[in-house]
């Protein structure tokens, strides 16, 4: 049976929740989270993932604090009660 986590959507990305700041996905791993949330909020998906599946450059995903870019990035395992945070990445700094 699939993990039920909560999910913390970015601003840039409530435009597909409803304006909804945090949802409920289900999955194995974050890929199976991602795709259950393109089921719930069509069009989603093309905003976290590039043409190749792969999580976008300028976009990171936490597992409960933990960048899964260091851990097993797509393939991660989630568990029940788990929060996976979508960020978009900063860029810029001191000129």
């Amino acid at each position: 049976m699939a993990s039920e986590v909560t999910v913390l959507i970015p601003t840039p990305l409530r435009e597909f929740t409803d304006g909804d700041s945090e949802v409920t996905g289900s999955g194995d791993d974050v890929s199976e989270l991602i795709n259950d949330l393109e089921e719930q909020y069509p069009g989603i998906k093309e905003r976290i993932c590039n043409e190749d599946g792969e999580l976008r450059e300028f976009l990171n995903v936490y597992l409960n604090d933990e960048d899964i870019r260091f851990q097993e990035e797509l393939d991660t395992t989630i568990n029940d009660g788990d929060e996976v945070s979508i960020i978009p990445a900063i860029a810029g700094g001191l000129s």
